[in-house]
């Protein structure tokens, strides 16, 4: 599928839309429509946030793509 391949190359992060570093929002254009995507961090039983989402012992990261006019 095209938008797994586009999401699974982005790599369009700058300071204005990354400004944190952290890689985990995404706007991007597959066969000319607007995509966002979002990555949040969760415990491992997925009730909660994580303490600590960079330690995957502790965390579970759930990825959420869609249609930006859905948004």
């Amino acid at each position: 599928m095209a938008v797994n391949k586009a999401l699974k190359t982005f790599n369009d992060f700058t300071p204005e839309n990354d400004p944190y570093g952290d890689h985990d929002f995404g706007r991007m254009e597959v066969e000319g429509v607007p995509i966002l995507w979002k990555i949040d961090y969760y415990d491992t039983e997925l009730k909660y946030g994580s303490d600590n989402p960079a330690d995957p012992s502790v965390s579970s990261r759930v990825l959420t793509m869609m249609l930006a006019n859905e948004y």
